[in-house]
């Protein structure tokens, strides 16, 4: 029998967006491992607002929204907003009811940056990365750390020297542009609409981009962020960056180790490390000027052999937040603003890893 096609638009429901989320939903153990953090900062909340004044968009709704974004690849708050509006699951998620209205876009841009002021993304990546801990997933002596190229939200027509100088537009919105016989360094120029941006290239015979350098030092047993870091691009931040991350490793052991692909192989930064009581296990590079700065006694070990398979991991966690989270390319300005956004990335990711480990223990 034909069922009727019947329209009803009833004013109320009795049917909460809980009981519309089935028990068994991924997003379930993710939301009560953002609620015991959120908990815990609860008390850092308090300090960044006003004790009077008209409410604002609580902090823990603004934050699992974010989290939200990251988790289902939403290019844009303005998007994430109106899908808000209608998904029953998202609702649920941030806590909203099905009569709460949404707030409006540029509102909740602004209540962001109030959170930015607060360094509120590395408080909750310390609460969950305490969690996690507190769960016996992480290592305290094999780690893995490298870096990777984040481009930023600018092109190279914004990429003009400072002071003003530099040929008039011929157009008021997208002007021809020709580079070709002109010398375009970060010391002479500069981006428009990020300044904070500098031009680099990866790798030798790669095309030159405007971007930041994004730094993960993650531990080799399950591939979890311990510690990020976005700096402007250079040719030796990724060194820098990595030295800055091991020194701040609370240390409970002599042996440990750090895995790191050919670029950290200068003298100075296995010197350095070494200096740390950290042994590096980086890939030597045999074709370098000068030979290698591993030798016999770090490569005849096993344990080298498998941080070199291990150190493998940091790359799920790049791509992960590349292609799920949308850094490949930026959609913030301002080096402060993207190290905040992708500490909040790196928070997501080891949220997500923890639902998996969990999963399979279970």
């Amino acid at each position: 029998m034909r069922g009727d096609d019947p329209r009803h638009d009833e004013m109320f429901s009795y049917i909460t967006p809980e009981a519309r989320v089935r028990p068994d939903h991924p997003l379930r153990p993710i939301r009560r491992m953002t609620e015991a953090a959120l908990g815990r900062l609860s008390p850092r909340f308090d300090r960044l607002y006003s004790t009077t004044g008209r409410p604002s968009i609580p902090p823990e709704k603004l934050l699992r929204a974010l989290l939200l974004q990251m988790l289902y690849s939403i290019r844009s708050e303005r998007l994430l907003m109106e899908e808000l509006d209608y998904n029953i699951l998202y609702r649920w998620f941030v806590g909203l009811s099905l009569d709460d209205a949404v707030w409006d876009a540029t509102t909740f841009t602004k209540n962001r940056d109030r959170l930015l002021d607060g360094d509120i993304a590395d408080a909750f990546f310390a609460e969950v990365l305490a969690a996690i801990k507190a769960d016996g997933l992480l290592s305290d002596e094999h780690f893995t750390v490298d870096g990777t190229l984040l481009e930023a939200w600018a092109s190279h027509k914004s990429f003009k020297p400072k002071g003003g100088a530099g040929r008039p537009p011929d157009g008021p919105k997208n002007p021809s542009v020709n580079f070709h016989g002109e010398t375009r360094r970060n010391d002479t120029h500069q981006s428009t609409t990020d300044p904070d941006a500098r031009l680099y290239k990866k790798a030798v015979g790669r095309e030159a981009k405007l971007g930041y350098l994004a730094h993960l030092l993650t531990e080799n047993r399950h591939g979890l962020i311990v510690d990020t870091a976005v700096t402007a691009a250079s040719g030796t931040a990724e060194r820098d960056a990595a030295i800055v991350m091991l020194g701040e490793l609370p240390l409970t052991t002599r042996h440990v180790t750090v895995g790191a692909d050919k670029l950290y192989d200068t003298r100075d930064w296995v010197a350095a490390v070494r200096q740390m009581h950290v042994t590096p296990h980086v890939a030597a590079s045999v074709n370098r000027r000068g030979g290698s700065a591993i030798d016999g006694r770090t490569v005849r070990h096993a344990g080298y052999t498998l941080s070199q398979r291990k150190r493998k991991l940091v790359e799920q966690a790049f791509g992960w937040l590349k292609t799920v989270a949308l850094f490949r390319k930026l959609r913030h300005r301002g080096g402060r603003l993207v190290d905040w956004i992708f500490t909040f990335g790196a928070a997501a990711y080891n949220l997500v890893r923890w639902r998996n480990l969990t999963a399979q223990s279970a």
